[in-house]
């Protein structure tokens, strides 16, 4: 069988599934099984399938078509400029979270060197996006789950950001909470689907954690916990971001502002739903 030929059988396989993306899907498998992009596999079409990297190839598509998610089998996926690590147990980093770090970052830009506290990190994508940005913030990654938090470690080394410090840490129930203080940022990511809304989910998004995903019963346990506990935590002129869910926005903002927040916004993904909410601390 020709690379052109195992290619096609294996988008064939998850069209048959039902898949939503079957030619981006068997490409990014190709692409781990034998090391060559899409140009590439254009190029060598003809070639013979080397037996062994096909058989690899064939059991990826067989789990992709039972709904694995493909970030899970491909081990890794990109967010910004980064390359992360990512599988079971871990929430994947998702494009719309990209607002998120790129709003608090221009929250941040004239400070010299920020303190910044980045709870429910989980791959560390916040976090290490703001590492990114800024090269001189001192950024604390907080996650509390074992498997998110290995991998949480696990990209901090790979990307070689050492300015991000991680701690696991329940931030619903924080102990030690009192070594935080006078920090200039506090951003998180935090579980914000409704208990209810989990069931419905896609068969791909309830492959991951539900710790990563269940806000409670109406999605805002999270943020009521980030009001009242953390956001004491931030200096005069501090700065918070977080995503939340659709329709969550103006919500979050009430509880924000009730918490001492000012100057809040409600910021909108490429879809036009109010993704972020950020203000300051008075």
């Amino acid at each position: 069988m020709t690379l052109g030929e195992l290619y096609q059988q294996g988008k064939g396989v998850l069209f048959k599934a039902g898949n939503q993306s079957p030619a981006f899907d068997a490409v990014c498998l190709f692409q781990k099984a034998f090391g060559i992009d899409r140009q590439a596999l254009i190029i060598h079409s003809g070639d013979p399938a080397d037996a062994a990297k096909a058989q690899h190839y064939l059991a990826w598509i067989d789990e992709r078509a039972e709904g694995r998610p493909l970030q899970y089998i491909l081990g890794k996926w990109p967010f910004m400029e980064l390359t992360l690590q990512v599988g079971e147990g871990v929430l994947i980093p998702r494009e719309e979270t990209e607002l998120l770090v790129y709003t608090a970052a221009d929250l941040l830009k004239n400070r010299e060197r920020p303190r910044i506290l980045d709870l429910c990190s989980g791959t560390g994508a916040v976090a290490l996006g703001l590492a990114s940005l800024l090269l001189n913030a001192e950024i604390t990654a907080v996650e509390l789950y074992d498997q998110a938090f290995t991998y949480l470690n696990v990209n901090i080394r790979e990307t070689g950001l050492q300015n991000v410090t991680p701690v696991q840490l329940d931030i619903l129930n924080p102990q030690n909470a009192e070594n935080y203080s006078m920090l200039d940022c506090i951003v998180s990511n935090p579980p914000y689907v409704t208990s209810g809304e989990l069931p419905t989910l896609q068969s791909e998004v309830r492959s991951e954690p539900h710790t990563a995903l269940d806000g409670g019963m109406d999605g805002l346990v999270f943020y009521r916990a980030i009001a009242s506990l953390w956001l004491p935590k931030l200096k005069h002129g501090g700065a918070a971001a977080v995503e939340v869910g659709e329709g969550q926005a103006a919500e979050v903002a009430a509880l924000f502002q009730a918490a001492g927040l000012t100057d809040i916004r409600m910021v909108k993904d490429f879809n036009a739903i109010e993704r972020v909410v950020a203000g300051t601390m008075t």
